[in-house]
């Protein structure tokens, strides 16, 4: 994606993190079209080189790596060298490190009073979690991820995704974006503290704010639905039914009575008597999609106005009609390019 026009076009980043929130934070800064210098230590690099040499190419397409020991005096003042002329600077050492390096907020701002710094740690940079460590999970679990009920069989199960890490990226790059604008115009760059922690838990508690009072029931709440889950097909594969709105599930139900007539039945035909009798639709419902395989259901239903999808696997993904449609994916030497998620209308970029 060419971004001639983006405000960041020529922003200069400095990036010290690893592996994967301030990567993608900056990987997305990129995107819109700032410069990511992205400095790295002399042992080995980025420790996502070694776990996941593929997801570190996709983060750190496009960056310019420069190798520095911010051990040494020689290494610590070129990085302030590079400082004077960048727009923000990404750090994700545990808090206090960059002050021992005598390279905190104050510091660089001695040398380009304008600069951002972001500091992207698990808990922040103060308060009585601060120097713990930690990694996705352990962000989850104290964000109340596990806290919102999400499916009739209920369990703590680990997410497919660095949920609390895709978070904290989110909120940074917006951070960072909007804290480099306002440093141009007033010439007074900020320090930012990005709590991972703190990133899930906005995105979790209002959520869970509604589960206070339902501690302890027995029964699962009300916003966990039958007609709304994960069912598992005869050939092992699994498929999404998303219904909400009744009329989806007058269209479900006229698609496969004549395979499942008991669906049809008066207890389900409103919202209100699917959830009294949840349980039972849940068996039901389990019972219908594993007497068939997936591509039976999805030929069944694909022109039933149903939101029904199947559960694609990676080689899936990576074929899905739609998404090739509208080049969610390029071709690289070392592996699928993926786009910014987001089209915009001045692009020099065309479909």
């Amino acid at each position: 994606m060419s971004v001639s026009w983006s405000c960041l076009k020529g922003a200069k980043i400095l990036d010290l993190s690893q592996l994967l929130p301030g990567p993608h934070a900056t990987s997305m800064l990129r995107d819109m079209g700032a410069d990511i210098v992205k400095v790295e230590p002399p042992d080995g690099g980025d420790s996502l080189r070694t776990f996941a040499p593929a997801l570190f190419e996709t983060l750190n397409r496009g960056k310019r790596i420069v190798t520095l020991d911010l051990k040494t005096s020689a290494g610590r003042a070129e990085l302030l060298s590079l400082v004077e002329t960048a727009d923000a600077l990404v750090e994700g050492f545990r808090p206090g490190v960059m002050s021992r390096f005598g390279l905190d907020h104050a510091e660089l701002a001695r040398f380009n009073p304008a600069i951002v710094t972001c500091s992207i740690s698990g808990f922040g940079q103060w308060g009585p979690y601060a120097a713990r460590p930690g990694h996705d999970l352990n962000f989850l679990a104290l964000g109340g991820y596990w806290a919102i009920p999400s499916a009739m069989d209920e369990d703590v199960s680990r997410p497919r995704l660095r949920v609390a890490d895709f978070a904290a990226s989110s909120y940074a790059a917006f951070s960072l974006a909007v804290a480099i604008m306002s440093a141009r115009e007033s010439g007074m760059g900020q320090h930012l503290d990005v709590s991972i922690h703190e990133c899930l838990t906005a995105w979790t508690a209002p959520f869970a704010s509604m589960m206070i009072d339902r501690q302890g029931a027995p029964a699962a709440p009300p916003a966990v639905r039958a007609e709304n889950g994960l069912y598992r097909t005869a050939d092992g594969r699994h498929i999404a039914l998303g219904i909400l709105e009744n009329k989806f599930w007058c269209h479900f139900v006229g698609a496969v009575k004549a395979h499942a007539p008991l669906l049809a039945d008066a207890r389900y035909a409103t919202v209100d008597g699917r959830q009294r009798h949840r349980t039972a639709l849940h068996e039901l419902l389990t019972r219908t999609f594993a007497a068939a395989p997936l591509a039976r259901w999805i030929e069944l239903l694909s022109g039933a106005d149903v939101p029904l999808t199947p559960v694609l696997d990676a080689s899936e993904l990576f074929a899905d009609a739609h998404l090739n449609a509208r080049r969610m994916f390029t071709d690289a030497d070392d592996g699928a390019d993926i786009r910014f998620p987001v089209l915009f209308s001045l692009s020099n970029t065309s479909l």
